[in-house]
């Protein structure tokens, strides 16, 4: 029997998103998907190490996520989980790298 993997999802949501209300997760046989929205970088890591604490092998960041960001929640992690990233060079809702923006 293969072992159920489990993933966060961190989507950066506006400033209104609350973490305690604002997720949801999918469980198959294979993958327990956790997507969690934040309201910015901070938010972002706690949720991030709060969930490699709860058993999360892996980190998906959204696009609302730049680079500097991104490297901010891997080096809080120190490689207790994997960190992947949705990557835009320019956000289409921003129209600017988010970098820029958080």
């Amino acid at each position: 029997m293969t072992q159920q993997i489990k993933i966060a999802f961190i989507v950066m949501g506006g400033p209104e998103s609350d973490p305690a209300k604002h997720r949801s997760v999918i469980v198959t046989s294979m993958l327990e998907l956790t997507t969690v929205f934040v309201k910015d970088r901070d938010q972002a890591v706690e949720v991030a190490r709060q969930s490699v604490d709860q058993g999360c092998g892996a980190i998906e960041l959204c696009g609302g996520f730049g680079h500097a960001a991104t490297a901010k929640i891997a080096e809080a992690l120190k490689g207790k989980a994997a960190v992947g990233a949705v990557r835009f060079d320019f956000h289409p809702l921003f129209g600017k790298s988010v970098d820029e923006v958080f």
